[in-house]
């Protein structure tokens, strides 16, 4: 989920976040965006659910792992790199990934460490989900693909992921859609309690701290409650279905997703340590470095994390070509959401 801190922080400090639309229903830039270029509209739409698997999927090796990944238009053509969270899979970007390739996009969407298909290559790899290893995923499935620049777009933790490589590397992201703005973690301000409330909203991360949320997680029938549970507290109007959440959690089953999971959230409370590899890019995290590379910010209105103020909390972390919208009845699992909205805010960022 999103960053505690960054949420916490700004609980109780704005009014709710109101949106503006466009000529298709999408929305536009607001006025707190004064950089941003006129919207590219999109030549097709989607609703959620139009479209239920992946046309065609693959693996590579990247850095430590085998990596599973959908892959969705032109082999030359412009790359979208879509970066999924927790407690989901790849199927959020399940209609935004077509939208993008009838576009002429090269569209990607990886599973994540611990998810899916993807795989470690050595059972001696310490299964480590800090952000700075999750983020250096992704730059060597980029290598592997021969991938110089992408275009990064994600929410949860792929906006922590795409918001790292944008702020790290630059020079391999050319634009950014983060779903709930600057998510990168500061494990310094994390040892502070917050506002109750938003405390409250967090209790799986608590959980996970302790022994029966890392047994939980091991067990099928218990993880399949607890993550289910989530998507109805923070997606609160979507109305999916069965054969929805089940198409998602059979990417819950890979080996490694207990030890994923529970180090992610244990480490962001620095109550598990990472690996001194990463010592130096989390060094540079922890100075909260600017992003600035264009960027669309997205807020979803029906999302508990959402913090109120309109994008306010966060923005001056981007100094790029910048614009914030917010999709009002929309929760967490924004991409699947809302597939149309999501890929428009992609097409349009990269036109900046």
């Amino acid at each position: 989920m999103i960053n505690r801190r960054t949420f916490g922080t700004a609980l109780g400090t704005g009014a709710a976040a109101a949106s503006l639309t466009g000529p298709l229903g999408l929305p536009t830039a607001s006025a707190a965006a004064p950089n941003a270029a006129a919207p590219h509209r999109a030549a097709t739409s989607a609703a959620p659910g139009t479209h239920t698997a992946f046309p065609r999927m693959k693996q590579v090796r990247a850095g430590l792992l085998d990596v599973g990944y959908a892959e969705l238009g032109p082999a030359r053509g412009p790359a979208v790199i879509c970066l999924h969270g927790w407690p989901y899979d790849i199927h959020s970007f399940v209609d935004v990934a077509p939208l993008l390739a009838e576009e002429g996009y090269r569209v990607l969407v990886p599973y994540l460490r611990g998810h899916g298909t993807t795989r470690f290559l050595s059972d001696r790899t310490f299964r480590n989900a800090q952000q700075s290893a999750v983020a250096l995923d992704i730059i060597a499935l980029m290598d592997a693909l021969k991938i110089e620049k992408a275009v990064l777009a994600g929410f949860d933790w792929g906006s922590r992921t795409a918001d790292i490589i944008a702020a790290l590397f630059p020079e391999r992201c050319k634009a950014l859609v983060s779903v709930s703005g600057y998510l990168i973690t500061n494990l310094k301000a994390n040892l502070e309690p917050i506002a109750a409330k938003a405390e409250h909203t967090w209790w799986y991360q608590y959980y996970f701290a302790t022994e029966r949320g890392r047994q939980a997680m091991e067990d099928r029938t218990h993880r399949l409650e607890l993550t289910r549970l989530v998507w109805e507290t923070v997606s609160p109007t979507w109305d999916f279905d069965d054969a929805t959440f089940e198409r998602t959690a059979a990417a819950f089953d890979n080996p490694d997703y207990a030890d994923i999971v529970i180090h992610n959230y244990r480490w962001r409370l620095s109550l598990a340590d990472g690996e001194r590899r990463y010592d130096g890019f989390e060094k540079r995290l922890a100075a909260r470095p600017y992003i600035e590379v264009p960027t669309i910010t997205l807020d979803p209105e029906r999302d508990p994390f959402t913090a109120p103020g309109n994008g306010s909390t966060y923005r001056d972390r981007f100094t790029g070509a910048y614009e914030h919208r917010t999709l009002e009845g929309i929760g967490h699992n924004l991409p699947q959401e809302a597939p149309t909205a999501f890929a428009q805010a992609v097409v349009d960022v990269d036109h900046f």
